[in-house]
């Protein structure tokens, strides 16, 4: 199990952790029309799953740009950025900053991705950052849990696991 630090203080992580072999846990998100979206939405399809805690940060703002400039050149690929903020705030920060290739989606009504993914933040209802990798048979390929929640994901290491599958 990983632990993870905020602001370089340990803080508790509800839900199991997934490890690369796993099948992907299902989970129930909205999307920024507040429609229901669950992982069998994406079925036959890559998925690359960013998990940030607010899109209204530095670091997370950072993450978001980086895999929508990379989602344009996968193929049979969906990105999604997954964070408990509101819906209406995920649409208006994307619209306002031109991001169209990836999708946002809000765990913010049951933190039901957050437990199943072991990436709840107890004493924040936030998430931890974290970055997955689902084949098109639903396996984690790969996972990171970010050890410093204010510090980048190792994009290179996320992005060479989702092109070198097989």
């Amino acid at each position: 199990m990983t632990q993870v630090t905020f602001k370089q203080k340990p803080v508790t992580l509800v839900g199991k952790q997934v490890q690369v072999g796993d099948k992907a846990p299902d989970f129930r998100v909205l999307a920024n029309d507040l429609t229901e979206v669950t992982l069998a939405d994406f079925k036959g399809k890559v998925k690359l799953i960013s998990v940030i805690p607010s899109i209204d940060t530095g670091v997370c703002d950072a993450q978001t740009r980086r895999f929508n400039e990379e989602a344009a050149t996968l193929n049979n690929t969906v990105v999604l950025t997954i964070s408990v903020d509101l819906p209406f705030a995920q649409r208006r920060w994307c619209a306002a900053e031109g991001i169209d290739e990836v999708k946002t989606l809000s765990d913010h009504k049951e933190v039901d991705f957050g437990q199943a993914y072991g990436v709840l933040i107890d004493e924040l209802r936030l998430l931890a950052r974290s970055v997955f990798v689902v084949n098109e048979e639903d396996e984690v390929i790969y996972a990171q849990y970010v050890n410093e929640v204010s510090e980048h994901p190792d994009y290179d290491a996320a992005l060479t696991a989702l092109k070198d599958r097989s």
